[in-house]
């Protein structure tokens, strides 16, 4: 960076930090913390909710306003994801397998700690790089075409064969299944109505936020009330060392940090990637490179912790570069950037790259200073923070079911997502007491649309000549490589091929491939309707739907045939290792278990019940103090408080600040019916 660039960095830095812009950026940055903890909200509605209010603000001053906001949603959408097991955010799901099993080891305070220094420093690493990049951004970003980005994404499905450990073929079989589920509403290209079973919630496709609450939340939930316990009996540390231990973590592994900062910047700079995304990549980059991590992620250790919190607050800086070099947002949330670009009157390219290069500048350090801000806020609330993991679990329990329906009815507004956060919840819950890795379903439903998208461009503009492009053979090696070394890692560690198909025993079958039978079916049934479409609408389903099948099939025959035998024992103990899931809970009882079960699922139901009859805010008072009553036997002054103090805090958000329009209710539709009076 020339002399010039740096007075213009140097004058920028002291516009930002004038008092009033200060104020501002610190309003942006509370604004963030809150959004972040609740699950579902999110950068994207705060960016929403805060444009209109940029109109009469100077370029600088907006800018510090929604960048303060938008930087530091993956410094707090940690905390839900550690001390319940809840992803605040898209961003925050492989926060969770590391970091709750931390706090259920009773070390939340070190898991915040590590996680808030992660992100301080991979956001401020992304803010250098983004400095480091204006001069040279233009010709780097112009070399990323559609075929790279189709590649980039085969790559991201591929990991999850390192990733699931001694059962690759499981993972690709998952990660197939959830492109098959992103294939599920109109077809961009010709308008066929794929999977939608005649209703309009699905025209628009499934979406994101119950999916990813439903996999991860819920089945925590439905845990933590099946143990009846608090999510950690003890707390290892007391705060102070707690904290100590968490930042010593971090810093101690600074090179892990700086290369998931540097992929979190990379992924931002990619259009349509984005945040659903990076956390996966960079919990995949740390598992193929990180000692011992196989035997060690998902279980709380503090690495598996640090490499996705060091890339979810990098993103933003990178997703910058783009929106700001091409007018391309980087993100969704970039695309409402735009918006502030023309309330502005300011053109997102070259101009932002010379004329208002002080501008440019001064949004750089706007995420510079909103990390410090946030991690500082963080870092003072922690002690508190990390003793809710020590509550007991009727405090805790239903106030987090509630919030996470709230934010499961936030994606579209609509009935449909309280029925798929319903769906997946069974899904995710199954998946998890059979032992199968949730995060391979995700991480194929998030890609599965761009793949779709990409491939479609790429075939149209290039042909078959797509595959020759340099980037593109470099990635797409990379990808079958990576899909490659577990069946290599596996051969190897039973003696080679051949005594590995020697261990083949007479077929054993358990209630558990059930699963497997199922979802063939599922998959089955899929295809035979998708292959009365049209080309190219039906094209991907077909493909992707026999990856599925060859994976699944040759998955359950490995599986059933390797049980039996001292030597299959161990292999079907090597098999069932998860890794890229939360690890289960103590053992209890099969009878205890079921009873405890059907309980949660009474509870669970009755509340959606209460929703459709008489509304969200009074179904909430209602359900908090039941539960606490009911269940823990908690005090009435206790219950009565808490439930008021949700239900207050709740209507002034979503009716006040956020006007959600609520579901419609059967006591809603009545009223209006009764009170007709008939005119003469």
């Amino acid at each position: 960076m020339d002399v010039s660039l740096l007075g213009v960095a140097g004058s920028a830095m002291l516009s930002v930090l004038e008092p009033y812009r200060l104020m501002m950026l610190s309003a942006g940055v509370l604004m963030g913390l809150a959004l972040g903890i609740i699950p579902g909200i999110g950068g994207l509605l705060g960016l929403a909710l805060l444009l209109p209010f940029t109109f009469t603000l100077d370029p600088v001053t907006a800018f510090a306003l929604l960048l303060g906001m938008k930087s530091v949603t993956g410094t707090s959408d940690t905390i839900p994801a550690i001390l319940f097991g809840v992803p605040g955010g898209s961003s925050a799901q492989a926060t969770v397998l590391d970091g709750y099993a931390m706090a259920k080891k009773g070390e939340a305070g070190r898991a915040l700690a590590a996680a808030y220094t992660a992100s301080l420093i991979g956001g401020l690493f992304g803010a250098a790089l983004l400095a480091a990049l204006i001069p040279v951004m233009r010709p780097l970003v112009l070399q990323i075409g559609s075929p790279e980005l189709l590649a980039l994404s085969i790559f991201g499905v591929s990991m999850v064969a390192t990733l699931s450990g001694s059962a690759p073929l499981r993972g690709l079989a998952l990660a197939s299944f959830g492109v098959m589920l992103s294939m599920i509403g109109t077809d961009p290209q010709t308008g066929t109505l794929r999977w939608t079973m005649g209703q309009l919630y699905l025209w628009e496709g499934v979406p994101l936020v119950p999916i990813a609450l439903g996999l991860f939340a819920v089945p925590e939930l439905a845990d933590l009330a099946i143990r009846r316990a608090a999510i950690a009996s003890h707390s290892r540390f007391n705060v102070r060392e707690g904290m100590g231990a968490g930042v010593r973590d971090a810093l101690t592994n600074w090179w892990l940090v700086l290369r998931c900062g540097g992929i979190g910047a990379a992924v931002g700079a990619i259009p349509g990637l984005g945040a659903s995304v990076v956390d996966w990549l960079a919990y995949g980059h740390a598992m193929q490179t990180v000692k011992g991590a196989r035997e060690t992620f998902g279980k709380g250790d503090v690495r598996g912790l640090i490499a996705p919190e060091s890339a979810n607050n990098s993103i933003t800086a990178g997703s910058l570069i783009p929106t700001i070099a091409f007018g391309v947002p980087g993100s969704a949330s970039m695309a409402i950037l735009l918006g502030a670009f023309l309330i502005q009157g300011l053109i997102p390219g070259p101009e932002m790259l010379t004329t208002n290069i002080e501008i440019t500048f001064s949004m750089i350090w706007s995420i510079a200073i909103a990390n410090i801000l946030g991690a500082g806020i963080c870092f003072l609330f922690s002690g508190q923070l990390a003793k809710l993991a020590t509550l007991r679990y009727t405090l805790i329990l239903p106030i987090v079911l509630c919030v996470v329906f709230m934010g499961a009815y936030q994606e579209t507004r609509d009935w449909g997502d309280i029925y798929a956060l319903l769906v997946f919840s069974v899904l995710g819950w199954t998946m998890k007491r059979l032992g199968w890795a949730r995060p391979p379903l995700m991480l194929g439903f998030v890609l599965g649309a761009l793949i779709e998208r990409y491939m479609s461009i790429s075939v149209v503009r290039y042909g078959a000549d797509w595959l020759l492009r340099p980037a593109v053979v470099v990635i797409l090696t990379v990808s079958v490589l990576g899909m490659v070394r577990p069946f290599l890692r596996e051969t190897k560690r039973s003696g080679g091929l051949k005594r590995m198909l020697l261990e083949f025993h007479r077929p054993t079958f358990k209630v558990a491939d059930l699963f497997y039978v199922l979802l063939i079916i599922v998959v089955a049934i899929m295809m035979f309707q998708a292959s009365g479409w049209r080309a190219p609408a039906n094209t991907a389903p077909i493909i992707v739907g026999c990856v599925f099948m060859i994976t699944a099939g040759v998955s359950l025959v490995y599986q059933v045939l390797r049980r039996g035998g001292v030597s299959l024992r161990e292999g079907e103990q090597r098999e069932s290792a998860v890794h890229m899931d939360i690890s289960g809970d103590e053992a209890i009882d099969t009878r205890t278990f079921l009873v405890r079960s059907g309980i949660f699922l009474a509870w669970f139901g009755s509340f959606i019940v209460g929703v459709s009859l008489i509304g969200f805010l009074p179904s909430s008072f209602v359900f908090i103090i039941a539960y606490m009553r009911v269940e823990g036997r908690e005090q009435w002054w206790l219950s009565v408080t808490q439930a008021t103090c949700f239900t207050i805090f709740i209507h002034v958000l979503a009716d006040r600040i956020m006007h959600i329009p609520w579901p419609a209710t059967v006591l809603g539709k009545l009223i209006p019916a009764l009170t007709i009076i008939p005119t003469v």
